[in-house]
């Protein structure tokens, strides 16, 4: 058994951090957290700030858009994510269509005001993929001076979403090969649904990690883990290694019930990683699993092992 290393457990977050929030996203910058995150109503994107962690559950919520009465971007507005590129915040984020609840694709919005909470937030439209099919839960990062954009999206008849990877022309644009970096093959990505989501990235130890989301978003939700050596080639779908069982799931005596659709930040310290994420505290849910509003945004230290991989602690609080 590999020994754990950079354990913090003095460090303590009052879970769950905001109620009734799916899919979170916090973005540290200059010591500020910023926070979006889906509504259980789908209709609105908001955001939230704080100089802690803990203080987004006081923090107002500003409404920066809504979705449209009918059309595009008029139902299921998901999994906003807040970026910082060349200088200009962007959002990107899923929505459907007021008629067709169900026709997800990828939108984006940009703001060139220093402060992502003031200014003007404006509509960049669609990210375009090659294929054009049920789309979902982008995330950027940079590595080695080029920019990547990873989505989750319906390309394999009989299961519902994929993980892609593209290189970006620009903050709003694809450019070259988008390619499948994994399929829901396992049986716990598999069950309810066949799904992988929700992509998030954290950089350390030589290694480019990538958490994704799995199954339904019940009480069999969990979190699987990618990761590709920091000099391999990112857009080949060989570079990426892939954890034969997930990394956080159900813990019945902790009352965490589905974790997933997580984000990374460090702690208010600077250096201690945390990974924000959400999940239920129940399991027999009231409705179905996009109606009962239960999945609330949590926070916990990862730890790391002396072979350099995230540990997340699945036995603790």
């Amino acid at each position: 058994m590999s020994i754990l290393t950079g354990c913090q457990s003095d460090i303590k977050y009052n879970n769950p951090v905001v109620k009734q929030r799916a899919d979170p996203w916090v973005l540290k910058v200059d010591n500020v957290y910023y926070y979006v995150a889906t509504a259980p109503e789908y209709d609105r994107i908001e955001m939230r700030q704080s100089n802690t962690i803990n203080g987004l559950s006081a923090a107002e919520a500003r409404v920066i858009w809504r979705k449209y009465d009918k059309g595009v971007m008029g139902n299921n507005i998901w999994a906003p994510e807040l970026h910082r590129i060349d200088g200009k915040w962007y959002i990107y984020f899923a929505a459907g269509e007021t008629e067709k609840a169900w026709n997800i694709r990828m939108y984006a919005l940009s703001n060139d005001s220093q402060d992502p909470m003031q200014g003007e937030w404006k509509e960049e439209g669609r990210i375009l993929t090659a294929h054009d099919s049920f789309s979902l839960d982008a995330t950027f990062f940079e590595h080695k001076g080029r920019k990547y954009y990873v989505w989750a999206q319906h390309v394999r008849e009989g299961e519902n979403t994929s993980l892609l990877i593209s290189e970006m022309d620009s903050p709003i644009k694809l450019k070259g090969k988008e390619v499948v970096i994994s399929n829901p093959e396992f049986d716990w990505e598999r069950k309810g649904y066949s799904v992988n989501e929700g992509p998030a990235i954290l950089k350390k130890n030589g290694k480019i990690f990538m958490t994704y989301s799995a199954s339904a978003t019940d009480d069999t939700y969990c979190v699987g883990l990618l990761w590709a050596d920091e000099n391999a080639d990112l857009l080949d779908a060989e570079s990426w290694n892939k954890s034969e069982e997930p990394v956080f799931f159900t813990n019945e005596e902790m009352n965490r019930f589905g974790p997933g659709h997580n984000s990374f930040t460090v702690s208010e310290d600077g250096t201690t990683d945390v990974m924000i994420y959400h999940a239920r505290n129940y399991k027999r849910l009231r409705g179905s699993p996009l109606t009962d509003p239960n999945r609330h945004t949590r926070a916990r230290v990862i730890n790391w092992t002396m072979d350099g991989f995230p540990d997340f602690r699945q036995n603790e609080e």
